[in-house]
């Protein structure tokens, strides 16, 4: 199989799809890669690493589309990548398709086999591909809401940790999977006092083992939510239905109420955004301010840290990447189910059932696919 990296052009996207590592198993698998110039560069990875792995470098964009068979990324298509779209060209990549009816249209219109890191589960059911950046963005948002705090970026002007006799600030966190878990872990390092709120019982009695009783835990709902989120200084929202647009806990309501310089990270924005006044925001322009809060709501916050985020992204890819361009695509899904959950489109038609749900969208199960 041809594979084919291109250089990621999302605003201060820095991550690479694949790296000189996985270049050299493709290739001495008997598999081409076309790399862009310059595509590991902001990763750590030089041209002449790609080469030295036994990749082709190509110096437009363009030529990796167009000669590559399967496309291997790290974020969703924009605009300017539209017009590589063509027929049974597989794309693997993070789609986060349920908020961007435009991209999903186009990959539609071109019949492209669309197979979406976020959607991808194992044979636990858990999202594999989701977890090492969900590791890094739950880990970052503490950092950046810490960050925000200070007076000079709009914040209350409260270090997180507090100091002896002085109280460490409030942060409340929506949702314990592996955002929450791992803002918790870095919050409450910090010093910080921590609330997290989640919908699943057991999933907060597990959390409480977990952190030996530091953290604060409450059941989600209204009442609990609009509580939480006035008495903190920082709210992160981690909330996820894959594949789906995340629900709107947090109301434009509770966002008036909050304290004027407490700070929103939505690290859902992704999917839609947890938070009513939330809005998609990029690395050269990162927040803004609603109500006297601010708002962080960056689309790719691990491509701040592109060195740890490409490894650990791509620790857990290659092996899909390498099943793919072995089997080809149809026997790859066909042989396993949790990649085919993967799959959001096939030549033409919508295959994942959060994005159509999402969208209102008729779609045909990823099973029917694989037949």
């Amino acid at each position: 199989m041809i594979i084919g990296v291109p250089r990621e052009i999302k605003d201060n996207e820095a991550r690479v799809g694949v790296t000189p590592a996985g270049v050299k198993a493709l290739t001495e698998a008997g598999h081409t890669v076309l790399a862009e110039t310059r595509a590991g560069v902001q990763s750590g990875f030089s041209d002449a690493e790609y080469k030295q792995a036994g990749a082709e470098i190509l110096g437009e964009a363009g030529a990796v589309w167009g000669k590559a068979e399967m496309v291997v990324k790290v974020k969703e298509p924009i605009e300017k990548e539209y017009g590589f779209f063509r027929e049974r060209l597989v794309l693997f990549t993070y789609l986060h398709l349920a908020p961007l009816p435009a991209l999903t249209d186009r990959l539609l219109d071109a019949k492209m086999i669309g197979i979406a890191y976020e959607t991808v589960r194992n044979r636990q059911g858990a999202l594999p591909l989701l977890v090492p950046m969900s590791e890094v963005a739950g880990r970052m948002s503490v950092q950046v809401g810490a960050s925000y705090l200070e007076k000079e970026r709009g914040g209350r002007g409260i270090l997180l940790g507090g100091v002896p006799g002085v109280p460490p600030a409030h942060v409340t966190i929506l949702g314990g999977g592996v955002v929450g878990t791992n803002a918790a872990k870095v919050a409450l390092g910090f010093g910080a006092k921590v609330t997290l709120v989640d919908v699943n019982l057991n999933r907060l009695r597990e959390l409480d083992d977990i952190f030996g009783g530091r953290l604060y835990t409450l059941a989600s709902n209204s009442y609990n939510l609009a509580h939480a989120t006035r008495e903190a200084d920082l709210v992160i929202g981690g909330v996820l239905i894959p594949g789906a647009t995340a629900p709107k806990l947090v109301t434009r309501a509770m966002v008036a109420e909050m304290k004027q310089g407490a700070v929103i990270v939505d690290v859902a924005i992704d999917q839609g955004g947890c938070v009513e006044t939330a809005r998609p925001t990029s690395h050269s322009n990162p927040s803004f301010v609603v109500d006297g809060v601010v708002h962080y709501c960056v689309t790719n916050m691990p491509g701040a840290v592109p060195h740890t985020s490409t490894l650990a992204l791509t620790n857990s890819t290659f092996p899909y990447v390498a099943r793919i361009a072995n089997l080809g695509v149809r026997e790859a899904l066909r042989q396993d189910a949790g990649l085919a959950e993967g799959l959001n489109t096939w030549l033409g038609k919508l295959t994942h059932r959060g994005v159509a749900e999402s969208q209102k969208r008729q779609w045909t199960p990823a099973e029917k696919m694989r037949e």
